[in-house]
């Protein structure tokens, strides 16, 4: 499965941005966002599940949206209330098969 990202840049804390990952074909797993931070470990932000159940980072819950589309091909992540620690390279993921598939990450920064 090939997955393209796009959707990264700079905004202001405070402000939103919405990534989106298209899929090469329908994904019946679960799909997400992954996120690395400078010097730290990538850490799960948002997971969706194929009946649309959704599990966030605490970081991140009331702020993000993870959603996806009935036709299973593409998921976005929705995030609002910005701040600057959510500065990162953010990677979407494709469950299928038992095999994980991730995209090219795409940067996002926060910053004034």
């Amino acid at each position: 499965v090939q997955l393209q990202a796009s959707g990264g840049g700079l905004v202001q804390p405070g402000g939103s941005l919405r990534l989106s990952c298209a899929a090469s074909r329908n994904i019946f797993g679960v799909m997400g966002w992954y996120r690395q931070a400078p010097g730290k470990q990538r850490e799960l932000v948002a997971a969706i599940a194929s009946d649309h159940t959704t599990n966030y980072a605490d970081s991140v819950k009331g702020r993000f949206i993870a959603s996806r589309d009935n036709a299973k091909t593409t998921v976005t992540l929705q995030m609002n209330k910005l701040k600057p620690e959510d500065t990162a390279v953010y990677y979407c993921f494709a469950d299928l098969e038992g095999f994980r598939s991730w995209g090219q990450g795409t940067l996002v920064t926060v910053s004034s």
